[in-house]
């Protein structure tokens, strides 16, 4: 047992996961006190100790399958019995037959997971190369297709229930459906495990939790979780970037407190009096590549924009691909983001070519926009530095840099990628200081590592 522990706990760190070693052994004295063959208290007494965060909850989960898995031999007579209901001879139909009963009831009955090991078992093993078999969920799934059960069983839930509500009756069986198909995956990931080693199958098992997805490879609907990490990130930005006095720095005279404070001596102002310094709440202008290299990275820097704003006295935000354009207007409060970007990519004037040239950006962006950076700005540039073996413009960018009051770039590709091809990151990062960004957690260490005051 002690050595699955560390093996667990390895392997949720290596997927991501920060578990400290006193939460390690937090977890393994928890152990001490519960009933280690109740596998379900076991799961959550880990992740009592080890989950900090919702979204790391899944990759735990699967993992804990992995390394904990059910037991699945040393079935009773009746157990047998009931599994000799679905042997190789079983038609298809009536397979789904007793899958649409399954779905329809709990899907945490015992019978519904029996079901789920006896069909990866029939469908799950397929030919993977030659002379090569391996496990695969997608083979069941396409066997049974509990997608098409869905009209068949409303209609019966429907029927059986009267007064039930349609959208209920819908709600429930489309979850018990994602139920049936994580199972399936799962007993597929526990049979691989079973052939090839746990440490193998656990490293491309667990998607990165969302705070460590690359931004250049993300999907729809992992942006859709990135949007709720946006908000908190915005405003420990915009504290960062406010000015804050230093230790000891005082503001101006106040004159009549002074003067008051003195009636007491005789009118000889023995203690001054200062007014307290407010501190500067800066003004943000946002340079952002918009070229389909990075456009994962653009929309989720679009998504802090929109969430900047509200943080800022003034927000100005410019995309560009070879040519640069203001896209403040598309980000007006009440505007829904995704809206705002799609109206951006078919009117905004930020492409002539198609190929990025952060030369005749930074020129174009000096010649038509160069007072928006002053010395309350912040410039914040986000882009890969990739520029088509263009002019680079570096004069340009350092004169702009050197009329804002702050000025970061970050790029979104591997520290390794910088300066290969066509990438001019050191010749900008000696301009414009330059950081690795490309996942949520890297932007958090940049916000708070940044040294932005005074």
């Amino acid at each position: 047992m002690i050595g699955r522990h560390v093996g667990f706990v390895a392997a949720l760190r290596e997927a991501g996961m920060p578990v400290s070693l006193a939460e390690g052994l937090d977890a393994a004295n928890a152990l001490m006190v519960i009933d280690l063959m109740d596998r379900e208290t076991l799961r959550e007494a880990y992740a009592a100790t080890l989950v900090k965060r919702p979204m790391h909850r899944a990759g735990f989960d699967v993992l804990f399958d992995l390394w904990f898995p059910a037991v699945t031999s040393g079935e009773g007579p009746e157990d047998q019995a009931e599994r000799a209901e679905y042997d190789a001879d079983t038609p298809v139909e009536d397979l789904r037959s007793v899958l649409q009963g399954l779905l329809m009831g709990n899907a945490d009955d015992p019978a519904f997971r029996e079901f789920v090991r006896d069909m990866v078992e029939r469908f799950g093993r397929v030919e993977a190369g030659p002379g090569r078999q391996s496990w695969f969920s997608y083979s069941v799934l396409r066997a049974l297709s509990p997608d098409t059960l869905i009209a068949r069983m409303l209609n019966q839930m429907l029927s059986e229930r009267g007064g039930l509500p349609e959208k209920l009756a819908r709600q429930q069986i489309s979850s018990n459906i994602r139920k049936f198909e994580e199972a399936v995956a799962s007993e597929v990931r526990r049979r691989i495990a079973e052939e090839s080693g746990i440490e193998r199958i656990a490293r491309s098992a667990v998607r990165p939790p969302v705070d460590r997805l690359d931004f250049l490879r993300v999907t729809k609907a992992e942006l859709a979780q990135l949007r709720r990490e946006v908000y908190p990130l915005a405003r420990r930005l915009a504290s960062r970037l406010t000015y804050k006095h230093r230790r000891g720095h005082q503001g101006r005279l106040d004159f009549r407190r002074t003067v008051r404070a003195s009636l007491s001596t005789g009118g000889v102002p023995l203690t001054t009096h200062l007014r307290p310094k407010r501190p500067h709440k800066p003004e943000l202008v946002i340079l952002c590549d918009a070229s389909d290299s990075v456009s994962s990275f653009s929309q989720f820097t679009l998504l802090l924009t929109f969430a900047l704003r509200e943080q800022f006295t003034k927000v100005r935000a410019f995309a560009f691909v070879d040519t640069v354009d203001e896209i403040t207007k598309y980000f007006a409060p009440g505007t829904d983001v995704l809206d705002a970007i799609t109206q951006m990519t078919n009117e905004a004037d930020i492409t002539r070519f198609g190929r990025t040239n952060y030369g005749n950006v930074f020129t174009r962006f000096s010649e038509r926009y160069g007072d928006a950076v002053g010395p309350k700005t912040s410039l914040l540039i986000l882009g890969d530095a990739r520029s088509n073996y263009q002019p680079p413009a570096l004069d340009t960018l350092k004169r702009l840099a050197s009329q804002a009051r702050h000025a970061y770039w970050l790029n979104p590709e591997p520290r390794a990628q910088w300066d290969t091809g066509d990438s001019v990151a050191t010749g900008y990062g000696a301009v414009v200081p330059m950081y690795e960004c490309r996942n949520i957690t890297q932007l958090a260490a940049f916000i708070e590592s940044t040294d932005v005051g005074g």
